[in-house]
């Protein structure tokens, strides 16, 4: 599990896949808001003009010198749902993020978001 003290610390590096090919850079850290642990991150992939967050789990995730490395392939990241470089999950696309790497979705008990941006 991907357990970095301070995320600015880790906010720009590179993000690599299961076979170290760059996908792109760390922007932020998404936790799950029922153990407030690191659950998501969106990495900052697209050409200059058309760039995007795409999400990706940190389970299994590794750091080493300059890069976060995650258990998963970058086809398959690059392909996860996405929000704009200044945009928000909105609450109703959060389910998607999880069924894209076939993970159990469920809201909190009281209907609240599973997924808060720190």
């Amino acid at each position: 599990m991907f357990e970095a003290g301070d995320i600015r610390e880790w906010r720009g590096h590179d993000v690599v896949d299961v076979d170290r090919h760059r996908i792109g850079t760390l922007e932020s850290v998404y936790v799950d808001t029922a153990t407030d642990q690191p659950s998501f991150a969106t990495v900052t992939v697209g050409l200059p003009a058309r760039r995007r967050l795409v999400f990706v789990p940190l389970a299994d995730a590794r750091v080493g010198p300059g890069y976060l490395q995650v258990a998963h392939p970058r086809s398959r990241v690059k392909k996860a749902p996405a929000i704009d470089t200044d945009g928000e999950l909105p609450a109703e696309d959060e389910a998607a993020v999880f069924t894209h790497y076939k993970l159990d979705y469920a809201p909190g008990a009281g209907g609240e978001r599973r997924l808060a941006r720190r």
